[in-house]
């Protein structure tokens, strides 16, 4: 975490205490230490922090999404900022604080938070990584980029990689790190290859990709694995959720479901996890219907606790997932 400037004269900066270490000899592995902070650092059972997306506790208020996410047991939030989100762009200044606050309180933490940002030169970016950066918040993901037609596939890519080196700067002057999520589809992060071709210049330190392997899967079939270790080096943080194909009225589409119940190969990829040492935040997804949407009309409270029951499900899944993986200690 940086350090309030009431707290410099006190506390070691991160930058002295690289050049401590390095003074009597004992050597860290930087990459592992970058973009995270205090506040993202590993769970329950010593490892990977997994944290609950905001955007399926969004019927619920800052406080009660809080305390409902420490029922469930998660480690912390991946807090929506963003348009229709947990907290509004425009009232980040505002809101963003109030939202960490009641986490905190909570007894979990804000490890990362999902935004819409792709634009330097947005007021609202600067506005969005400042507070975050001033709130010890590790992690975030980036919004989409399109491919434009009139470009082609090589030259968009090439069209983007200024307006990404830019966005690394801030990262880097507000102390966090961006990430863009591979998403199965026509956009940028569909085949996965593009990311890479997209960032892989820039500092992994601030720029990396949320992998989901959910959406590896649905574009890669069984050559998902070659994804991941081309992006190894630049995956911080990661989305978890499962899916399966199935016809319906006569066409194949993808089909969202708890986790373990899909076409994941969940045991190969933590295995790889492992092996690549990814250790960043862990954002669970429920993308399949939940309680309100499948059963009528519900009271808050009703859907509150159907809610509970379904997400402690999966949360319970992917533990032992973990567990047998060697990625949980506990």
């Amino acid at each position: 975490m940086r350090p309030s400037k009431s707290s410099r004269s006190t506390e070691m900066t991160r930058g002295e205490f690289l050049t401590m270490m390095a003074a009597t000899g004992i050597i860290l592995p930087t990459t592992r230490l970058a973009g995270m902070t205090e506040k993202s650092r590993p769970g329950k059972g010593g490892n990977l922090p997994l944290c609950i997306f905001s955007k399926h506790l969004q019927f619920l208020d800052y406080d009660a999404m809080a305390e409902t996410a420490a029922e469930i047991g998660f480690d912390g939030v991946d807090l929506t900022v963003r348009p229709g989100g947990h907290v509004l762009p425009e009232n980040v200044e505002r809101d963003l604080p109030r939202a960490v606050k009641a986490v905190r309180q909570a007894g979990l933490e804000v490890n990362m938070m999902t935004s819409r940002i792709t634009d330097p030169d947005d007021p609202q970016t600067v506005s969005i990584l400042k507070t975050a950066g001033r709130l010890g918040i590790g992690y975030y993901r980036m919004g989409y980029l399109k491919y434009k037609e009139e470009l082609g596939v090589v030259q968009t890519l090439e069209s983007y990689k200024p307006q990404l080196r830019e966005l690394a700067g801030l990262n880097e002057k507000y102390g966090i790190h961006g990430a863009y999520q591979n998403h199965s589809g026509t956009r940028i992060g569909g085949p996965v290859w593009d990311v890479w071709l997209l960032i892989k210049d820039l500092d992994p330190r601030w720029v990396g990709c949320q992998y989901d392997i959910r959406h590896a899967v649905v574009e890669g079939g069984i050559s998902w694995p070659l994804g991941l270790k081309l992006l190894g080096s630049h995956i911080k943080i990661t989305a978890i959720k499962d899916f399966y194909w199935a016809k319906v009225d006569g066409v194949w589409k993808v089909q969202n479901c708890p986790l373990g119940e899909g076409m994941v190969d969940f045991k190969t990829y933590f295995k790889m996890v492992n092996e690549l040492r990814i250790e960043g935040p862990v954002s669970i997804h429920f993308e399949y219907p939940m309680p309100a949407e499948s059963e009528g009309k519900l009271s808050l409270e009703q859907r509150r606790q159907k809610t509970v029951t379904v997400m402690k499900r999966d949360l319970e899944t992917l533990r032992s997932m973990l567990k047998e993986a060697g990625l949980v200690t506990g």
